[in-house]
């Protein structure tokens, strides 16, 4: 099949990938605006080398839109909650196309409740299916493709055949796919991240308790994730939960309950706990040195909301950032990937040093603060941390150090409900 996939969302770029791999003629248009992809698509390695793969091989081709065939089978859109907009102008400017319809149109935006119902109104001849967006930053080919079985709204017979045609080399089996109504799929997208976030705030609530009695949480969370009735999955304690798609979930799907009149309180708590949450490392930084931080050095490790992507978008790094400069403190910040955009929104300032080297960052500081689990602050040079320096003190935002270890290596440890 021909395929054109509009937007830049990781999801946008890992259908184009799989689908090319596949053998589809896929192109990647770019938005309007501009006359072509600039630049490469970078937000997970193992995508980029697969679209670059593809690219090299014939089956991938970015594009403006005046350059997408006439003859194309399938449109896919993908477009975060601020990019609505952008959609509308394609799908008008598809409008005046001399297109033969019906033709395939999945909805993937991450856009709440009739968003799909919003883009058929521009375009009713076609068959439209909404294709929830189900990829995790940091592990993309692989949450899709380990996926047991697809959501997918549509409830038009020859849609469902085209649909399971298209994701046929991927997805072979009859019972992968799980067709319902666009609206009810749409509903079940929402409501599976305000599983996800709730089962974070629960740990994140219960590691509170447990550090009153004196618990160590992680056994706590081993023995819930031994149940195979709950399992590990999004059941570990840090700072909260961010990231802009997952975190729009939520809040549209508090709001769409508040319009039915219904209030929930569930909902509310589990996003009032993780709003707290991010603010924990901050109160315990406090309360160590009693509130006297004015003055002092605070080095910061991770500033994306998760570990393998550079979004920066709702991470516990804002709460953090702005509390410790409202205390007068210098804050050094490390990050692998998301330092350039966390300058965008802060820029140049005295209070604000951006280093490029994790050991540089801890050099001459009152504290060292994880907030993200990258891979490479798991097994530090303890040595060379207590020589550089002020104080040795490790507040570890995502519990990924053993604390007896730590504390025998010269450190005062502080983690998450241990």
């Amino acid at each position: 099949m021909k395929v054109t996939i509009f937007g830049q969302t990781l999801y946008s770029g890992v259908m184009a990938a799989l689908l090319a791999e596949c053998g589809h003629q896929v192109y990647w248009c770019d938005v309007l605006k501009k006359a072509a992809l600039e630049q490469a698509y970078a937000q997970d390695e193992a995508v980029q080398r697969l679209l670059d793969k593809q690219e090299t091989y014939g089956f991938l081709q970015y594009c403006n839109f005046h350059e997408i065939p006439l003859d194309v089978d399938v449109y896919f859109f993908s477009f975060n909650p601020a990019e609505e907009s952008q959609g509308f102008d394609i799908l008008n400017a598809l409008q005046q196309r001399p297109i033969i319809h019906p033709k395939l149109m999945i909805n993937a935006s991450t856009l709440g409740l009739h968003g799909t119902e919003k883009f058929k109104k521009i375009l009713a001849n076609d068959e439209w299916v909404y294709l929830p967006d189900i990829i995790q930053e940091g592990n993309a080919l692989q949450s899709l493709l380990q996926a047991k079985q697809l959501t997918v709204g549509c409830m038009h017979e020859m849609s469902q055949l085209k649909i399971k045609e298209l994701l046929r080399p991927l997805f072979p089996r009859a019972q992968q796919y799980l067709f319902m109504p666009i609206l009810d799929a749409e509903f079940t997208k929402l409501s599976v991240s305000g599983m996800l976030a709730t089962r974070i705030s629960y740990i994140n609530d219960l590691a509170l308790v447990a550090e009153k009695l004196g618990i160590d949480i992680e056994n706590v969370r081993q023995g819930m994730a031994a149940d195979s009735r709950i399992g590990s999955a999004y059941l570990y304690p840090g700072t909260g939960f961010g990231g802009e798609n997952f975190s729009h979930d939520i809040l549209t799907l508090a709001n769409t309950v508040s319009d039915t009149g219904m209030k929930s309180q569930l909902l509310s708590q589990v996003w009032d706990i993780n709003e707290q949450q991010k603010e924990i490392l901050f109160r315990k930084l406090w309360n160590y040195y009693n509130g006297e931080l004015t003055g002092k050095t605070v080095a910061i490790w991770g500033v994306s909301f998760k570990e393998n992507t550079s979004r920066i978008q709702q991470s516990p790094i804002h709460t953090m950032l702005k509390a410790l400069w409202a205390q007068g403190v210098i804050v050094k910040l490390h990050d692998p990937q998301a330092l350039s955009e966390i300058e965008k929104v802060y820029g140049q300032r005295e209070d604000l040093i951006y280093c490029t080297d994790q050991y540089e960052a801890v050099t001459d500081t009152h504290a060292l603060c994880l907030l993200t689990a990258w891979k490479q602050y798991w097994s530090p040079n303890y040595a060379t941390l207590l020589k550089l320096m002020i104080h040795p003190l490790i507040l570890d935002g995502r519990n990924i150090y053993d604390p007896k270890y730590i504390k025998s290596q010269g450190f005062a440890y502080i983690g998450v409900g241990r």
